[in-house]
């Protein structure tokens, strides 16, 4: 269920050129699955932005944004001790309950943070759990250290070489997995879902409107018609999607 509180930034810093993590410290309770989002109303703008969730505890959240647009550029400027009007408990998360033993995780760019909660979550179920992310270039890599820590198996693949795998994600995949998760660029998306063959769930990153499923303005073509981004998703299983050309 959704929830409006206001969260105290407590750290915001540079992890690359252009990507920043955040600490938020307040009321947590309406996050209940890794995969969610948040929604920040920054001030002087009059949509919010919409962000995944990286990492929480009881106490707070934490967020990695990339730093794109004038709305993201005014957050990356919000200094400690800061408050923000955010939305929690946006969007249905992974389901846990799907996977295998051997899972995969397919991050790219920005797609990268949600799949770090995913993974604690699936290392206290007792899974097995391989990571593949996927950058355009060495000096766009990051998490890899994180993910690292909690004792997994990380491939990173640059579509340049300059690190890693040459290539895509979908260059870097393991010989054999029971299930995996997903989120990142729509194109990279089409192509997990064409060189994957068992069942998986996407994440899909949209542009929103209001984040919550009023507006209808982020939409994806499914079996059972139309699906909100924001609302029915931004978790759907493999099975159900149909791309459109």
């Amino acid at each position: 269920m959704m929830k409006q509180g206001l969260f105290t930034v407590t750290e915001n810093k540079p992890l690359t050129d252009h990507v920043m993590r955040m600490r938020l410290a307040g009321d947590v309770s309406a996050i209940t699955a890794p995969g969610q989002f948040i929604n920040l109303k920054l001030d002087g703008l009059f949509l919010r932005r919409p962000i995944s969730v990286y990492d929480l505890d009881k106490t707070g959240v934490t967020i990695i944004y990339k730093v794109v647009g004038k709305g993201t550029a005014k957050l990356a400027a919000t200094k400690v001790g800061e408050t923000l009007d955010v939305l929690t408990g946006l969007g249905n998360g992974y389901d846990l309950s799907s996977c295998g033993g051997e899972v995969l995780l397919l991050g790219g760019g920005v797609g990268v943070p949600p799949l770090y909660l995913l993974c604690k979550r699936l290392l206290e179920q007792g899974r097995s759990v391989h990571v593949v992310l996927g950058f355009n270039t060495a000096d766009e890599v990051f998490c890899e250290d994180s993910f690292r820590a909690l004792g997994v198996d990380v491939t990173v693949a640059t579509a340049d070489g300059s690190y890693g795998v040459k290539g895509f994600v979908t260059d870097a995949l393991p010989s054999h997995y029971d299930y995996f998760y997903t989120c990142g660029p729509e194109p990279m998306l089409k192509a997990v879902y064409r060189c994957t063959e068992t069942s998986g769930q996407f994440s899909f990153e949209e542009r929103m409107g209001c984040g919550f499923g009023a507006c209808m303005g982020c939409t994806c073509k499914t079996l059972t018609g139309y699906k909100r981004i924001c609302k029915d998703g931004p978790v759907l299983e493999k099975e159900e999607i149909l791309w459109e050309d």
